[in-house]
């Protein structure tokens, strides 16, 4: 549930502050923003589904990882490529570190479900 908040409310500032973020972070427009906040909005819904079922769907919770796994990917791509200032440099980093942590936290809590479950 902590990702899904996380992503949620990334979601919400990117589609509702995309203007001032854009102008902060080097972007010439807003757009591009707008879009991953919807994305981000949508993956938070899906996320907050699986969370909140009696039975976590582990497959849901396989691409949850995997999803932000290509977070942290493009992250650094974003990064290395150069396109954003100083400032959105930071901040790129900062929210894939945060990324990172919850496919961390994702992966050890796959880990356990796969390993309690009984050998048929």
């Amino acid at each position: 549930m902590a990702n899904a908040m996380f992503s949620g409310l990334s979601g919400l500032v990117f589609v509702f502050a995309a203007g001032p973020i854009a102008r902060n972070i080097g972007l010439d427009e807003p757009t591009s923003l707008v879009i991953v906040g919807g994305s981000l909005l949508l993956f938070a819904l899906g996320l907050a589904h699986n969370a909140r079922r009696t039975v976590v769907n582990l497959v849901e919770t396989r691409v949850a990882i995997a999803m932000d796994g290509l977070w942290v990917v493009g992250s650094a791509v974003l990064l290395f490529a150069s396109l954003l200032n100083t400032t959105g440099n930071w901040a790129a980093a900062i929210l894939a570190d945060f990324v990172l942590a919850f496919a961390i936290c994702q992966f050890i809590g796959l880990r356990r479900v796969e390993r309690a479950r009984p050998v048929l």
